[in-house]
């Protein structure tokens, strides 16, 4: 993830980077693009090549769901603190 972060990378790659044989690659990336958490392209050279790249929108939607859990987290400790300071 943090790899195609950067940029849209090829499997191969990817594969390349993580030191992952291309078999095991190809899991992965299948797992996340079911998800939807990748999307795979073609370039037009080449139909055997796939390009990975991030979705956007499965982002987002954690990134508010780490926002919201945050701050219940810190309402929760904060009414501890001054339970305990109480005490």
């Amino acid at each position: 993830m943090d790899l195609l972060r950067q940029r849209p990378l090829p499997a191969g790659q990817l594969a390349r980077e993580l030191g992952l044989p291309p078999p095991a690659m190809s899991r992965h990336l299948r797992v996340l693009r079911q998800s939807g958490l990748v999307e795979e392209t073609h370039p037009a050279f080449d139909a055997r090549v796939r390009i990975y790249s991030l979705r956007l929108e499965p982002m987002a939607g954690l990134k508010l769901w780490l926002e919201e859990t945050e701050r219940l987290w810190a309402d929760q400790l904060s009414a501890f603190k001054v339970y305990v300071e109480k005490g």
